[in-house]
């Protein structure tokens, strides 16, 4: 007679299922209950009052991002890579810092551009822009950091895709990066099919029973995906406030020191998380000192040439492209960072 049958627990099915964000939440709670319960406590009150505070910004910007995908207005990049390359690359860093795309992201998008022959400066320009701001980001943004922040941070992405854009128009002129492109590099992934395949706009786009499920499963993706980082950002917040010490941030990155800037530059590149942790970050940092144009400078850095955008630009370009492109990215923020430092006092 054969005993009673036992349910199995597939742990390790389990584990592999749960986000890395939610793991890593867990490790900082635990480890901040193990060390010092006291102080867990207040940073876990402290992130949910967060929390609550950001919720109407973060609806907002749900409803932005998951009516371009449920519109198809996020299709409009294909009207963006056309005409003379000048006024082309004004249009692409426009449009990287103003629009949104799927989760998988911007990589697939470059590859299918580079592959189609778009000039190598129009690329960059929306390469260097599009991971700076996009309507969710600035509402978060608005929320975590202020308005005149989120405008200025729009105005420093739009305004770096442009100027490395042009820098790298002048370069190519002159006969240099004539084969940027890796070999084999295809134009493959999600976002890449909409630089090849125009798809109509439906701008009224509740009439039609596809489309509104799209904007519900938009939602629930981009819900899923600012509760996680947020959590992380606001925690990461409030962790800095109680831990690092006042003085140490005045110091490094306060508005007294000359280096404050490139300091927040070198720090940004490996330090950078993502662009909704990095703002918690900086948030916590900026209570306890940290001048703005170090702030602005850490997230423009951060936000283009942190370990994964690195990555990918690393897979795509050859390597006197990657060259250029972090050397953009890093000029760049260093001027933006002196730029909003000087009209901030």
């Amino acid at each position: 007679m054969s005993g009673p049958s036992v349910a199995v627990v597939d742990l390790r099915g389990i584990v592999g299922r749960v986000d890395r964000v939610v793991w890593v939440l867990v490790a900082i709670y635990a480890s901040l209950l193990l060390l010092d319960a006291t102080a867990a406590g207040r940073i876990a009150l402290g992130t949910a009052d967060s929390l609550i505070g950001i919720a109407p910004y973060l609806l907002v910007a749900i409803a932005i991002s998951a009516y371009a995908k449920a519109s198809s207005a996020d299709n409009l990049i294909a009207d963006v890579f056309q005409g003379r390359a000048v006024t082309m690359i004004a249009i692409a860093a426009l449009f990287g810092a103003l629009s949104p795309f799927c989760s998988c992201g911007v990589i697939p998008l470059i590859a299918a551009l580079l592959a189609m022959g778009v000039p190598l400066g129009a690329v960059i320009a929306f390469w260097i822009a599009s991971p700076l701001m996009d309507p969710t980001m600035f509402f978060v943004t608005a929320s975590v950091l202020g308005l005149e922040f989120a405008v200025a941070k729009t105005i420093a992405a739009i305004a770096l895709g442009a100027m490395a854009g042009y820098a790298t128009l002048a370069m190519t002129s002159r006969g240099y990066f004539a084969d940027a492109v890796r070999p084999g590099i295809g134009d493959g992934g999600c976002a890449g099919s909409r630089a090849r395949v125009r798809k109509p706009v439906v701008w009224r786009f509740w009439n039609d029973g596809t489309r509104r499920a799209t904007f519900v499963g938009a939602a629930g993706t981009v819900v899923q995906f600012l509760a996680k980082w947020m959590a992380l950002a606001f925690t990461l917040q409030h962790v800095m406030i109680t831990y690092v010490p006042r003085e140490a941030i005045e110091a490094a990155l306060g508005g007294q020191n000359v280096l404050a800037v490139p300091v927040a530059v070198l720090v940004g590149i490996p330090a950078y998380l993502n662009g909704y942790a990095a703002l918690g970050l900086v948030s916590g940092l900026s209570e306890a000192g940290m001048a703005p144009g170090a702030a602005m400078a850490f997230l423009l850095a951060g936000g283009v040439t942190s370990i994964p955008a690195a990555v990918g630009v690393w897979a795509l370009a050859r390597p006197p492209v990657f060259v250029w492109f972090a050397f953009l990215a890093f000029t760049g923020a260093l001027a933006g960072g002196w730029m909003f430092q000087a009209w901030a006092g």
